[in-house]
């Protein structure tokens, strides 16, 4: 069983930047995948970005790529996701979530993911 709780979450205005973390209890990360999904209000939950379990691979949604970086300190058990030049159409609750290792990993599917975070809200006014 993995515990995860996010932190970082706020108010910004539009260009500026936010630093996500998640930090994780219970089993350390080093053998889990972990992303990053957000849910906008009457929207879907989708997802924003993705790094293997040995930190070599990351994915990227279109709408974030070049803007947020995923990454991840396995000594912590902690995850990241470093957003800049933040845009009110990024304004979301965002969920960290674990996915355990079981062959080939569809990272933009939420079914992937077996533990959730509560979720820590961003708000970008313009």
């Amino acid at each position: 069983q993995v515990q995860l709780e996010e932190a970082g979450g706020g108010l910004v205005q539009a260009g500026g930047s936010l630093r996500l973390s998640c930090a994780a209890s219970g089993r350390t990360i080093s053998s889990y995948n972990m992303g990053w999904f957000r849910q906008a209000p009457g929207k879907e939950r989708d997802f924003v970005a993705g790094i293997s379990w040995g930190g070599g691979n990351k994915y990227y949604s279109d709408s974030v790529k070049g803007r947020f970086t995923i990454s991840r300190d396995t000594a912590k058990s902690t995850v990241y996701l470093q957003m800049n030049s933040l845009k009110p159409e990024d304004t979301a609750v965002y969920y960290c979530t674990a996915a355990r290792l079981k062959g080939v990993w569809n990272y933009q599917s939420r079914n992937q993911y077996d533990y959730w975070g509560q979720g820590t809200q961003v708000t970008v006014s313009s």
